[in-house]
């Protein structure tokens, strides 16, 4: 069996579902109707230095939020796929856009609606809040739990793998 490292080397895009992994999965509505969503900063710090290593990112979300669409545009994630029900059309348009194969997409997913997509990719990934059904349909679960620090565990693990995480930390070191 590949070991998770193997699999995380070939990775040249990941992909994130939103509510439940990107976010704690709450949903909040004002008096107004007025949502909100709340997003771990080290996660978005993680993304951006994937981003800068040449990984591609996308979302792929059941939801349609202009929230979700600015926290992504803030974040230089331009493969944003919103009002997703059937996840799978959105990943098999991405993976001919970006001509990748399975093997070389990550996608990190909470829940049933994840499956199809999950069942396809080179890794697959779930959250530690998620359902514990969902650990037997993934290659790995984080200790972190969604919109808690679970991406950016997702991309440090996979900087890592790649050889790349020393460059960002170095980067950092030299200020």
């Amino acid at each position: 069996m590949e070991s998770l490292i193997e699999k995380a080397k070939k990775i040249r895009l990941l992909t994130f579902d939103v509510d439940g992994v990107l976010t704690a999965g709450g949903m909040h509505y004002g008096k107004e109707g007025i949502e909100s969503k709340h997003f771990h900063v080290h996660d978005g710090q993680g993304i951006r230095h994937l981003l800068q290593t040449g990984v591609n990112i996308a979302v792929i979300t059941a939801c349609k939020s202009p929230i979700v669409k600015r926290r992504m545009e803030d974040l230089g994630i331009t493969h944003i796929y919103q009002a997703q029900s059937d996840k799978k059309m959105a990943y098999e348009n991405l993976k001919e856009k970006l001509q990748l194969s399975d093997e070389e997409i990550a996608y990190a997913g909470d829940d049933f609606p994840d499956l199809p997509i999950l069942n396809r990719v080179g890794l697959a990934i779930t959250v530690a809040n998620a359902p514990k059904i969902m650990q037997q349909y993934v290659h790995w679960t984080t200790k972190n739990k969604g919109g808690k620090g679970a991406a950016r565990e997702i991309c440090d693990f996979i900087m890592q793998a790649q050889g790349t995480y020393q460059s960002i930390l170095d980067f950092y070191l030299a200020r």
